[in-house]
């Protein structure tokens, strides 16, 4: 066993830290406030290779680890989640579906222009009524000739508006129940494509988050992604390693969160000396900063399994549970410890305390998490739910 980073990974963590704390942090409160999505930071992500870090350069992409692409995660979520999470959709949702499921056709025409950043994408799951149940999927594609015609609404998108290409999944054979789902590759101009309503969130504002409407638009039968009917089945997939993506981003407001609590307790003084000599103040940052590590390792375990092609299912669950309500926590005592500072916008808690909250719910809630690792136990020990 070897917990250390290589002198190659260090020096991505350096240069991506560094990157954060120039492109990112002196506008992120004009970013959430005006809930605007950074396009230009995106840019210049696409020039440094991070909108295709885990995808082989043979399409485009960096060719990096897993590993890599947690430690590029957890480094931007530290100064802001709201760009790391659009990353990660972008990454681990929408352009991995396609290089995962994908044909060689499809790998060449929408990899390649998702992993060099030329597109931003989208992957549409979740419906009004199918969140936890995304089984429940009520969007149809019905085959007609040598296209498929989908109708339906999607809700909860990341990168809704800002997306060139969608990942969506639809009923093609509703007596099939979950293997009667399908995968389809949709492009922003198809006609009956309609992304709609921006959502006025609590936290993560500047992630572009909207619901996608689909009023009988038409796509090509090429446009199938996978095998029909294994839609559901593959978003399962996507979905160990999109889980392992909010940990790290977990992992990563928590450490930011901690970082800036660490600053204002030696800074801040009551009664002659600078709070972090109080006994209660150093145990908050004792107990803040342990939860942390024990959630960065088991996120960063989760990713060296992934770079292994071991089956992640538990782990990611495991590292995503962990990492989000640790990250929710350490939020909330950072805003503890800054006290009423910790209330105003002048300060870096109140956002931490915001956008944490989501990693408990996005990409399955905790909820899931812990029917999902429960599974999993009992399935190594051969109890079949």
């Amino acid at each position: 066993m070897n917990f250390e980073f290589s002198e190659e990974q260090q020096l991505l963590r350096k240069s991506v830290h560094d990157f954060a704390e120039r492109e990112i942090r002196p506008h992120i409160m004009e970013w959430d406030e005006q809930q605007k999505f950074p396009s230009e930071v995106f840019r210049t992500m696409s020039e440094l290779g991070f909108m295709g870090i885990i995808f082989s350069p043979d399409y485009g992409g960096a060719g990096l680890s897993y590993v890599d692409y947690i430690t590029i995660l957890e480094e931007l979520a530290r100064v802001d989640g709201s760009v790391a999470l659009s990353l990660a959709a972008h990454n681990s949702l929408c352009t991995n579906h396609i290089y995962t499921a994908g044909n060689e056709a499809q790998k060449k025409k929408y990899v390649s222009r998702l992993a060099s950043g030329q597109w931003i994408g989208g992957w549409s799951l979740t419906e009004p009524e199918a969140g936890s149940d995304a089984g429940g999927t009520r969007t149809t594609a019905t085959r007609d000739g040598n296209d498929w015609v989908l109708n339906g609404a999607k809700t909860f998108t990341t990168n809704a508006t800002v997306a060139d290409v969608y990942v969506l999944m639809a009923v093609t054979d509703a007596a099939q129940g979950h293997h009667g789902i399908s995968a389809f590759i949709i492009e922003r101009d198809r006609p009956g494509l309609i992304p709609a309503k921006k959502e006025n969130k609590l936290g993560m504002r500047a992630s572009d988050t909207a619901s996608v409407l689909l009023e009988s638009c038409r796509v090509p039968k090429e446009n199938l992604l996978g095998k029909p009917g294994d839609g559901f089945i593959d978003s399962l997939k996507i979905l160990d390693g999109g889980r392992i993506s909010i940990a790290a981003l977990a992992v990563g407001m928590a450490q930011g969160a901690l970082d800036c609590s660490l600053k204002y307790a030696t800074q801040r003084r009551q009664f002659g000396k600078a709070i972090a000599e109080f006994q209660a103040i150093q145990s908050k940052l004792s107990e803040m900063a342990t939860r942390v590590e024990a959630a960065r390792w088991l996120t960063y375990r989760a990713g060296f399994m992934k770079d292994r092609n071991k089956r992640t299912t538990k782990e990611s669950a495991m590292a995503k549970l962990f990492a989000s309500e640790i990250a929710v926590r350490v939020a909330d005592e950072a805003v503890q410890i800054h006290g009423g500072y910790g209330y105003i916008k002048d300060y870096p808690a109140e956002k931490y305390y915001r956008d944490t909250k989501l990693c408990t719910i996005g990409e399955g809630t905790s909820e899931i998490q812990r029917l999902v690792i429960a599974r999993e136990l009992l399935r190594e020990i051969g109890f079949e739910l």
